[in-house]
């Protein structure tokens, strides 16, 4: 069932969405080489403890998982595409990682992800991350009153096609609000005009995953979690909780 938010509710879920984004700042404000995934998750939890906010990442088991999820951040680094669990690897200079972090406050939920090049960055992945928040940008712009949610894969989908990157068909975004997977699904391929329409207080979290290599299949981990490129190479993935709103998209996980 899709919920349409009040207006007094999105409100609210900005509040959430602010604490994620603040939350993805410290993260990356630590990442640095040497430093462990496992601090990277300590410093986005130390951001969720001060704003009294609730992780939905942690302790979180979908029906593919064969654990609970151990922290309150994705860590995806290089070829790791969604889902890495932070441990104890320690960051090395040119690193690709994607972080991705959820925080429940007051009843309501955000959800978004950054990618990043930790030391010296190599063209390609900067080329990468840049295709990845393009394609976010462009499904954030399709999320318009009246258009449907073909419209925002359609639209994601084709910054994909014109780099030639690959993405999972079966992963994508989501509806978001008093949990932090709610319909209406939100799929990265798709064709315009088709789809649940978008109305004024409809939330989505919108999540481009693009892979250098161009191919669609991943491998899952042995742990169950990190899903990774089947061919070894980078990906890097992004992602924003926004509201549909008679004024245009607005951003609810921005710091």
């Amino acid at each position: 069932m899709v919920e349409i938010k009040t207006d007094t509710a999105l409100e609210k879920m900005r509040e959430a969405g602010r604490v994620v984004g603040q939350a993805l700042e410290a993260a990356r404000d630590a990442a640095a080489v040497g430093v462990s995934l496992r601090e990277l998750d300590q410093a986005a939890h130390a951001v969720l403890t001060k704003a009294g906010a609730r992780s939905p990442f942690l302790g979180y088991r979908p029906s593919f998982a064969p654990t609970p999820f151990p922290a309150v951040i994705c860590a995806s680094v290089n070829d790791a595409l969604v889902h890495g669990i932070p441990d104890d690897y320690r960051l090395r200079d040119g690193d690709l990682v994607s972080i991705d972090c959820g925080a429940e406050l007051g009843g309501w939920t955000g959800d978004a992800a950054i990618s990043f090049v930790v030391g010296t960055p190599r063209p390609a992945d900067l080329e990468l991350i840049a295709a990845t928040e393009r394609a976010l940008d462009a499904g954030i712009a399709a999320a318009t009153v009246g258009n449907r949610i073909g419209d925002i894969a359609h639209a994601i989908s084709g910054v994909a096609r014109s780099v030639d990157c690959g993405m999972p068909t079966d992963f994508g975004g989501h509806g978001i609000g008093r949990q932090m997977h709610e319909d209406p699904h939100v799929p990265n391929y798709g064709r315009p005009g088709r789809g649940f329409p978008l109305k004024h207080g409809l939330t989505l979290a919108i999540e481009p995953m693009l892979m250098a290599g161009g191919k669609s299949e991943y491998r899952t981990d042995p742990d169950g979690w990190t899903l990774r490129t089947i061919d070894g190479s980078r990906a890097a993935h992004v992602e924003h909780t926004i509201a549909i709103t008679e004024d245009g998209p607005r951003i609810l996980t921005l710091p």
